[in-house]
């Protein structure tokens, strides 16, 4: 594929699932949750979670799945469970997906604006980010509190172009989820999609421009595309 010229300004990075491969532990968490309620597996099966749900703000899933309207104090109560478990579940294999603090240092040296773009609340972003030292190389954090719509609208990575004071056009996302590709593409972003939780013809459907399985293996024409001087 013929690259974009000039290369990107910023580069976007999803979190759960982009950064760190973390996703089956999250549908572990909304699995059990939706169990706890009564709901039956035909009611929450983990497809839905991995294909329907990805990239969206807990206030958004979880009317959902439950198919009612509910009052802010029980989706705050009801996220906050899913969260904590989903953190007990996952603390024991934190780690960052190969290749990415090598990829974002690499990013940095070569002036590109670094932002993370994620439907995450602000415990989990603190779990990732800080503690695998993700942060610092990161200039802005934008995560679900910061929009009102979460993926595939464009909300986020549009916020996140803003807080960087960068055109949408001038940036890259990486991303895992079939929402999060609609939503770059939405935002007139070029997308890569990260195969840690659907295959690569899935990604490419949803709009991907490249699909990598991980920052340790770049295409060779991607990996200058990003990393060569503006």
């Amino acid at each position: 594929m013929s690259m974009p010229l000039p290369p990107p300004t910023a580069v976007l990075f999803d979190m759960d699932g982009t950064l760190v491969d973390n996703m089956r532990f999250h549908v572990q968490a909304w699995v059990a949750l939706a169990r706890s309620l009564g709901l039956d597996a035909a009611g929450a099966p983990e497809e839905r979670f991995e294909r329907e749900f990805a990239g969206k703000r807990n206030e958004e899933i979880l009317p959902a799945l439950l198919g009612r309207p509910m009052a802010p104090e029980e989706v705050t109560r009801l996220a906050d469970q899913k969260e904590a478990h989903y953190r007990e579940l996952y603390g024991p294999h934190l780690m960052a997906l190969r290749g990415a603090p090598e990829l974002l240092a690499r990013l940095r040296q070569a002036g590109r604006g670094l932002a993370v773009a994620t439907a995450a609340p602000a415990a989990n972003r603190d779990f990732v980010l800080d503690g695998l030292a993700l942060r610092p190389f990161f200039s802005r954090v934008v995560g679900a509190e910061d929009v009102t719509r979460g993926k595939p609208a464009p909300d986020i990575f549009l916020a996140t172009a803003r807080a960087l004071g960068v055109e949408p056009t001038g940036c890259v996302v990486f991303e895992d989820a079939v929402n999060g590709i609609l939503a770059a593409r939405a935002a007139g972003m070029f997308a890569v999609g990260v195969t840690t939780l659907l295959p690569e013809q899935t990604l490419r459907e949803a709009g991907a421009h490249w699909v990598i399985p991980d920052f340790a293996s770049l295409p060779q024409e991607l990996e200058r595309w990003l990393l060569h001087a503006r």
